[in-house]
């Protein structure tokens, strides 16, 4: 079950409301909660934020389903110490290139296309190269994925004993 909260939010294009449901059921079942409620009109993402470990999202505020990847991605990277206590999911470049890299992992485990993580509105600006410098298993932010065991760079698989990225041996720090 996705929860009524997907119901209760408003979803932009590219996905919409039938990506959110499919995004929700993965988040679930890899242990990350989501809940609404009022989000800052500064947070990074419109209408998304970390609260308490739990990713929150504001059903009055238009959302991009794709968002939901990406701010999962950077609670998903978060020290399994104090996730539950994470409410600013900060601003590091490798926590953020970790995140993305998170975040293509999750669409394509879930059939996600990139094209709807990767929304024309988001990513500053480059959201049309993304999907491309993530082809065949590259892209930035991998190599923090496999210090943390959680996948391996494709270059790396056979010696480490993983699947090459974008298979994932845990959604989890």
């Amino acid at each position: 079950m996705t929860g009524d909260w997907v119901e209760r939010c408003r979803w932009h294009e590219p996905g919409g409301i039938a990506a959110a449901r499919t995004i929700a059921g993965f988040l679930a079942g890899i242990g990350i909660a989501v809940e609404t409620g009022p989000v800052a009109a500064d947070s990074p993402l419109p209408g998304m934020t970390a609260r308490a470990g739990r990713l929150v999202i504001d059903p009055a505020v238009p959302a991009y389903p794709g968002d939901l990847l990406h701010e999962a991605g950077h609670l998903a990277l978060c020290d399994p110490a104090t996730r539950d206590q994470t409410d600013d999911v900060g601003d590091d470049p490798g926590d953020e290139m970790g995140a993305i890299a998170w975040s293509v992992a999750a669409a394509t485990a879930c059939g996600i296309p990139l094209e709807t993580l990767f929304h024309p509105a988001g990513y500053r600006g480059w959201s049309p190269a993304l999907p491309a410098a993530f082809a065949k298993g590259r892209g930035f932010g991998i190599a923090i994925l496999a210090c943390y065991d959680m996948t391996a760079e494709p270059h790396r698989a056979a010696q480490s004993g993983l699947a090459p990225f974008p298979a994932m041996a845990r959604w989890l720090r």
